[in-house]
């Protein structure tokens, strides 16, 4: 059974993480778009190995696992950036992506289809990072336990979890 992660991530944008070695603190909001597609470009190659649904072990996601949720994530993150343009300091519904991955039953998704969804919904995010306007990097929005993120805390946010996730499949 995987634990559910309840840890408090938003710390990542601001120092380095020991897991996968990402620094917030050295990233450029203006560097996450590239780096976003570049990352994705890498997951139809990770979703096509033949043992893609398998868990390396009974408490770690498969690779398709974190294909479906990295895409999802991709998807929320849209979401978010755009109301945060939209909305004055929007509060942002709780994602509980634990839930999501059992409800969706992301272990049984077909994994070509999942990569063309995740390089879909990567493309549509940064075209989203591409057209933030100069002045609405410092946009704020709020997630529902109260963190406060800008447009730019929270493209630093999202990289890391994009980072950390492609750490776990290729060196987990």
């Amino acid at each position: 059974m995987i634990e559910p992660d309840t840890k408090d991530w938003t710390w990542v944008i601001s120092r380095s993480c020991p897991e996968c070695g990402f620094d917030g603190s050295a990233v450029s909001h203006t560097e996450v778009a590239d780096r976003i597609k570049a990352d994705a470009a890498q997951w139809p190659r990770r979703l096509s190995a033949a043992d893609v649904a398998v868990r390396p072990r009974p408490t770690v996601w498969s690779v398709l696992e974190y294909g479906c949720h990295v895409r999802d994530v991709h998807r929320i993150f849209n979401d978010r950036v755009r109301l945060m343009l939209s909305e004055d300091e929007p509060r942002f519904a709780n994602w509980d992506q634990d839930a999501t991955a059992i409800e969706d039953d992301y272990g049984s998704q077909d994994p070509v289809v999942v990569a063309s969804e995740l390089v879909d919904a990567a493309a549509a995010v940064t075209a989203t990072y591409e057209r933030v306007p100069r002045g609405a990097w410092s946009r704020r929005g709020l997630r529902s336990n109260g963190s406060e993120f800008t447009v730019a805390s929270i493209a630093v946010y999202h990289l890391h979890d994009v980072v950390h996730h492609a750490h776990d499949v290729d060196h987990g």
